[in-house]
């Protein structure tokens, strides 16, 4: 059997030499981005939406922002296939791809004013691929978020303890971005912010049974109607009164978290008890039915490649970015950094007993006919306090499986339950900061799109068009939220989710094809796009002919095949128009090269 110390050593040694070099490469060498460039957030400065801010406070937002459910729940999923595929895909899809996607999102993004993608695609595609691009964007942002949120419901239903956690990181947001306001520092608020977020964990527990404890034991139903609300003021409230310093602070809390199992990992070195292979590569396991191609790569989004990534880089980020250098550390390194997040939970998912994570992961009815006996879960239910059988969607799996490593420490031994409440708490935090972002971005688009019809939305400073805006995108992933469940949503968000991605890398494509002094750059954008267009449509297509247009299974939708079929097209016929875009570019580069020819032969 191998052991975990092996994978972390590995993905951090791979992780920071790719930064040191190919981050460099890129950002210096084929984006030549320049500090002498006045960024939009000084041109743009209003104090609401453009606003300069710190390298390494909206590095910490900006991740805050991206790392949402996929980095946790989706290696958690993808670990019914075994360790390899995710391990690999995790790696080479972040290096090859995600890096080199958010970071080149994020550069065009600012080199058009810090305009949405949407926009961006308008300006450097013409305009059908543009109207193209935000129809897909609303789309997927709108499935993304009910995604995501799906995620939170079922970690906070009858969760007094979680809930009360989670609903304090508001208030405590809130002070630290007055208090950052209002004196123009941050430092010492942090530490207080940080400290009352960890009070409240160690509160929970004492406001079980009591007026407050039985107020916030919620059911799902209650849970799925309060997130939409929590998003509009989130969305319409100024970024730096809510949205900036609480991703800020989660930030501390995330990569606190993921550092603790990192030395975790180094001290306890737990056994990965899966094989580096399952049964299930071919279909038909019981967390996800397709084979291991493509679905480990529309599964596990975010920490290798994701198109959520592109709204963040096109919506709050490019409006706070100080100085064009920052474009490195805040998007290139964001992702590497979300790649560790993922890795991390693939081992706490497979340092479990196999049986033990597909009786959590599953339901009761299908881990009963894969014939397992489980080994560990009767003493982790009674340690945490908390039935774990058939807790499927991959959140409880993972608290579990962090739990298990850290109480193996003696100190830690007794504190099962609270180290499990705080891990939902955190799992919950970092999903609800992406939907911060992500409807706020949702909310842009609405403006944008709107703005054609009638110019006064285009103004994201006019108070009745934000708030109408905000109110139509809480509305509309709202509804998905509490109409669907979480495989259906999940497996939807996947395939429009890397779809997204793959318009990210055309985009990309075509504005290095635009700026940079040599075509072969191109291949940056060029190389992980060709298997990612392959591979979702591939993905679409079966889950569209096996799940959705299928009367015989649980998945059935025609809604959802209507929507995939939609965006689908919406792919290529941006790919297409790209396509007749490079062709020019192409033939600029072929004119311009034979006038420089013929002048330097004429001297």
């Amino acid at each position: 059997m191998d052991h975990a110390i092996t994978f972390v050593i590995a993905t951090l040694c791979i992780l920071a030499l790719c930064y040191r070099f190919y981050g460099v490469f890129f950002v210096r060498k084929v984006l030549r981005a320049d500090d002498s460039e006045v960024t939009p957030s000084h041109i743009l400065e209003d104090g609401r939406n453009y606003v300069p801010t710190k390298k390494w406070v909206t590095a910490g937002q900006h991740f805050a922002a991206i790392a949402a459910a996929g980095p946790l729940v989706g290696p958690v999923l993808a670990a019914q296939f075994g360790y390899l595929p995710s391990f690999l895909w995790l790696l080479i899809g972040c290096v090859i791809g995600g890096a080199v996607h958010d970071t080149v999102v994020l550069f065009a993004s600012m080199k058009h004013k810090g305009q949405s993608l949407s926009e961006v695609a308008k300006a450097e595609l013409g305009p059908v691929a543009g109207w193209c691009t935000g129809l897909a964007m609303l789309f997927i942002i709108t499935i993304t978020m009910a995604g995501l949120s799906m995620v939170v419901v079922h970690a906070l239903e009858r969760n007094a303890w979680g809930a009360f956690a989670v609903f304090m990181t508001i208030p405590i947001a809130i002070a630290l971005g007055l208090y950052e306001r209002l004196t123009g520092s941050s430092k010492g608020a942090t530490y207080v912010g940080v400290a009352a977020i960890a009070a409240s964990v160690v509160a929970g527990p004492y406001i079980q049974g009591t007026v407050l404890g039985n107020w916030l034991t919620l059911h799902a139903e209650t849970v799925a109607l309060i997130l939409p609300i929590y998003a509009f003021f989130a969305t319409a409230l100024p970024v730096w009164l809510l949205l900036t310093p609480r991703g800020y602070l989660s930030s501390f809390m995330k990569i606190g978290v993921f550092g603790a199992l990192v030395i975790g990992v180094v001290f306890i070195n737990p056994e990965i008890r899966f094989p580096a292979l399952t049964d299930f590569i071919y279909g038909g396991g019981p967390v996800l039915k397709g084979p291991v191609w493509p679905f480990i790569s529309i599964t596990i989004a975010c920490g290798a490649i994701s198109g959520f990534h592109a709204f963040i880089g096109s919506g709050t980020t490019p409006k706070l970015i100080d100085k064009w250098s920052d474009i490195r550390p805040v998007a290139f390194g964001g992702m590497l950094a979300e790649c560790v997040v993922g890795v991390m939970a693939l081992i706490a998912a497979t340092a479990l007993h196999p049986a033990d994570y597909f009786a959590i992961n599953s339901a009761p009815a299908a881990f009963q006919a894969l014939g397992m006996q489980v080994v560990d879960l009767p003493r982790l239910s009674q340690e945490i306090g908390l039935d774990l059988y058939g807790r499927t969607g991959g959140a409880v799996t993972l608290a579990v499986g962090m739990t298990e490593i850290f109480t193996r420490l003696p100190w830690f031994s007794s504190l099962a339950s609270y180290f499990f409440q705080f891990v939902v708490m955190f799992e919950a935090v970092f999903i609800l900061t992406a939907v911060d972002s992500g409807t706020r971005v949702a909310r842009y688009l609405i403006q944008d799109l709107g703005g054609d019809l009638y110019a006064p939305l285009k103004r994201l400073d006019w108070v009745p068009g934000s708030i109408g805006a905000s109110v139509l995108a809480c509305v509309a992933w709202g509804y998905l939220l509490t109409s669907g469940d979480i495989n259906s949503v999940w497996a939807l968000f996947g395939v429009s989710n890397q779809l997204m991605a793959s318009v990210g890398l055309i985009i990309g494509a075509t504005i290095i094809l635009r700026l940079s002094q040599k075509r072969a750059y191109m291949l940056t954008c060029l190389v992980p796009l060709a298997y990612l267009f392959v591979t979702v449509n591939y993905a679409g297509y079966w889950m569209i002919a096996n799940v959705y247009l299928n009367p015989g299974v649980k998945g059935y939708s025609v809604f959802n095949a209507a929507i995939s079929i939609i965006m689908l097209a919406l792919g290529f016929i941006i790919l297409f128009a790209a396509l007749k875009k490079w062709k020019e570019l192409l033939q600029v580069h072929k004119a311009t090269l034979a006038d420089t020819v013929a002048a330097t032969a004429a001297e």
